[in-house]
């Protein structure tokens, strides 16, 4: 079990620039994710680590060895690919099999491991069935099994779950996360799904359109303080403000166009908070609370318009339209059968929110 450093790794495809010196360590034992848009180098660092590509500059390390051109039977790393990359007319036996016989591990040892390994991911029940039998969230999990069979030091998963429908995708996650505990194998998952990501990740990486890593923490740091306006608008839903940063008696504020000034809550000074600086506000629709009465203990207050209301079972989705005419979205927990307010249409409501759930950013 060893850590993954990438130190100033650069890749391109002939002119198409997809990662520049960059720099990532990824720590030994954890779930790891990679979060980020469609093209922004998520699976060109994955190929990288598993040596199907090589670095233009740069070197990767496995613990304190130097695996940059290393071959890739000779990396203790495996990849479970989105397409599961099966072999179709082989049993499930056979797939998880096929990578010893090719070693030539003894007969014997080859059934016991394998008998073992689907124990672990829940196959057992389905030895001998061909592959073309299976569901999709079985043939995933013997991709899984296929890859850990040969105890690799970090599995690398690339978008594998992106084939499943939600309700299986939501188990087979589950079933990740105590794999991963069983096993304690570095697991690096590749995602553009912040949903996936929040669930499975002891610690996350989060990535921009050009390849840069924004911010790194685990799910809590990065969804309640984002460090940029891009991850608080990727990793999940937040409302964000426009405005300027003042100052008024040692309090913090941010004045925006045709809505008011704003009590902020500031813990630690950064270098660009100076008064009239263009800064960005982050509110989570869940951090608001709404009344269609005046109510007191709050830092802020607007005022607004119901535009749309969806219902997700577990909470009630509220689209409300602000006096300057921005569209801000609101959750709210549904936990009473009989609500003491009823919410409509085009009634008019109070948003209140406290100082300390805003997340403040440079523009």
């Amino acid at each position: 079990m060893r850590s993954i450093q990438l130190k100033n790794i650069t890749k391109s495809y002939q002119d198409d620039l997809i990662l520049e010196n960059l720099n990532l360590t990824i720590p030994e034992g954890k779930f790891f994710a990679l979060l980020g848009p469609s093209g922004c180098g998520k699976t060109t660092i994955l190929r990288l680590i598993a040596g199907f590509e090589t670095v233009n500059s740069g070197s990767i390390y496995l613990g304190d060895e130097d695996i940059t051109y290393k071959p890739i039977n000779k990396r203790r790393v495996n990849t479970v690919f989105q397409n599961y990359a099966l072999f179709p007319h082989m049993s499930v036996f056979d797939n998880v099999a096929y990578g010893l016989v090719v070693k030539g591990v003894a007969p014997e040892e080859i059934n016991e491991r394998v008998i073992k390994v689907l124990r672990a991911v829940h196959l057992e029940a389905h030895v001998y069935k061909h592959i073309k039998n299976l569901s999709g969230g079985q043939q995933q999990r013997v991709a899984l099994a296929r890859a850990i069979i040969n105890e690799p030091e970090v599995l690398l998963l690339d978008e594998p779950l992106a084939a499943l429908d939600i309700r299986l995708k939501e188990k087979v996650l589950i079933e990740l996360i105590e794999l991963q505990d069983k096993l304690k194998t570095t697991f690096i998952y590749v995602t553009h799904d912040p949903s996936e990501a929040l669930t499975v990740a002891d610690q996350m990486a989060i990535m921009n359109y050009d390849g840069t890593v924004e911010q790194i923490g685990t799910p809590k740091e990065i969804y309640e303080f984002p460090q940029s306006s891009f991850v608080a608008q990727f990793v999940g839903n937040t409302n964000i403000f426009g405005g300027t940063y003042q100052e008024k008696d040692g309090q913090s504020y941010i004045d925006i166009p045709y809505l008011g000034t704003f009590s902020l809550f500031i813990p630690r000074k950064k270098e660009w908070m100076v008064a009239g600086k263009s800064i960005v506000m982050s509110i989570r629709p869940e951090k608001f609370f709404i009344a269609k009465k005046e109510v007191d203990g709050f830092s802020n207050r607007l005022k607004g318009i119901v535009e749309s209301i969806v219902y997700h079972g577990r909470s009630t989705q509220y689209n409300i339209r602000l006096e300057n005419q921005q569209l801000v979205q609101v959750f709210e927990q549904n936990e009473e059968h009989f609500p003491q307010q009823v919410i409509d249409y085009d009634n008019e409501l109070y948003l209140y929110w406290q100082k300390e759930n805003v997340v403040v950013v440079e523009r």
